[in-house]
């Protein structure tokens, strides 16, 4: 059996999207900057990707930005802002656990830039201090961003009340959200929530890689990190990567439809799964359990065991999961996420994600704890203490 449980760091794409990404690639391959018919094929393809994620976030297509991925966007967010509004003040703020798409940009504009960027904490769940944003916040603030689902640890931010405490505190703080891992997952509303940036990637939905978008509210102030020949008003220069956008728009229409069982049956799963691997000595599952978690991540502690270990082992047996956020490089670091929760220090090494899908089973579930409970004690018997 073959069971895929990597579907935080990507996902497969829906049949559907994929013949719909072959037919603009081969058929309707026009530049949509071209005046002629194949060219307004193309774009209308654009057009409707647009309206089509537009409609689903409540908010109006021209705030739709398409992009390369979620790491651009957060940097189009970013630096894109800060550079816009500094006249205002010099000072961002962020969450000690974010995306590196976040957190390098940050440091560069800390580094580079002269921006003032303050880090806040997070609890043992990876709850970010609503006390520490308050206090944190000061005339000089610019730009706050707080993701709304953590990639390692499945952990959904109170991102409805950080706003309000920002909005209250001065209204024109721009609020950007990562929604990587959210988008798809819950239904979220920027302009009823006060968000001004909102993140998506593609190959998180069932979509394609190598396309994302970055929701802009029309009122935001920003500047263009990427300059060429003026695609998307200036805001995103470069031939727009058609069968992409194409793919993303009908990837959030698919993942949108019956939601709400999707994500009843997965969390019916996770919690199967938290359950049983809980029976195993010595494991701990990071950061939250019930609703405040996404349906779709679980990440769990095996102590004793290197995860680079665990993961190969599970991979022998047709299973694949990943350490850490699998969305930096292959390279395997100690998990910034586990420190900034307080994870104990045998957990920090030896813990992997297994992130869940809509095509996820009970028997692909059943199957992987099966062979957790035959391949941990076995590893752990032959680990040097």
């Amino acid at each position: 059996m073959e069971v895929y449980l990597d579907n935080s760091a990507t996902t497969m794409c829906y049949p559907e999207v994929g013949e719909l990404v072959y037919k603009v690639m081969c058929q309707d391959y026009g530049n949509p900057s071209s005046m002629h018919r194949k060219g307004v094929q193309a774009e209308h393809y654009i057009r409707d990707a647009k309206e089509t994620i537009a409609r689903l976030l409540k908010v109006a297509g021209k705030e739709i930005i398409f992009t390369s991925g979620g790491t651009e966007s957060d940097n189009l967010a970013l630096i894109g802002c800060a550079r816009a509004n500094r006249r205002n003040g010099n000072h961002l703020i962020t969450t000690s656990i974010e995306h590196p798409a976040i957190l390098n940009t940050m440091r560069y504009l800390e580094e580079e830039e002269g921006f003032r960027v303050t880090y806040l904490p997070v609890d043992e769940y990876g709850r970010v201090s609503l006390e520490a944003l308050r206090e944190a916040l000061c005339p000089e603030t610019i730009l706050v961003s707080i993701m709304y689902v953590n990639n390692e640890v499945g952990t959904v931010q109170p991102v409805q009340e950080a706003v309000k405490i920002v909005k209250n505190y001065k209204p024109s703080i721009l609020f950007h959200t990562d929604a990587v891992q959210g988008y798809g997952k819950y239904r979220i509303y920027p302009k009823r929530m006060g968000i001004d940036m909102l993140t998506a990637s593609g190959h998180k939905i069932h979509g394609p890689k190598g396309v994302g978008f970055l929701y802009v509210d029309s009122r935001v102030k920003i500047r263009p990190v990427i300059f060429g020949g003026g695609q998307q008003k200036d805001m995103r220069s470069g031939t727009e990567n058609v069968p992409g956008i194409a793919g993303i728009g009908l990837a959030s229409k698919m993942i949108y439809q019956d939601l709400e069982m999707k994500n009843a049956l997965m969390r019916e799963l996770k919690l199967h799964f938290i359950e049983e691997i809980s029976r195993i000595d010595h494991t701990k599952v990071h950061g939250l359990t019930d609703e405040g978690s996404a349906p779709h991540i679980v990440s769990v502690g095996i102590a004793g065991i290197r995860s680079e270990v665990l993961l190969h082992a599970l991979e022998d047996k047709g299973i694949y999961v990943s350490s850490g956020s699998a969305c930096a490089s292959n390279h395997p670091a100690v998990s910034g996420v586990l420190k900034g929760i307080g994870a104990p220090r045998e957990y920090l090494d030896a813990t992997l994600r297994f992130s869940m899908s809509e095509f996820t089973t009970k028997e692909e579930i059943d199957y992987t704890l099966e062979t957790l409970y035959n391949v941990i004690p076995m590893l752990r018997k032959y680990t040097r203490h």
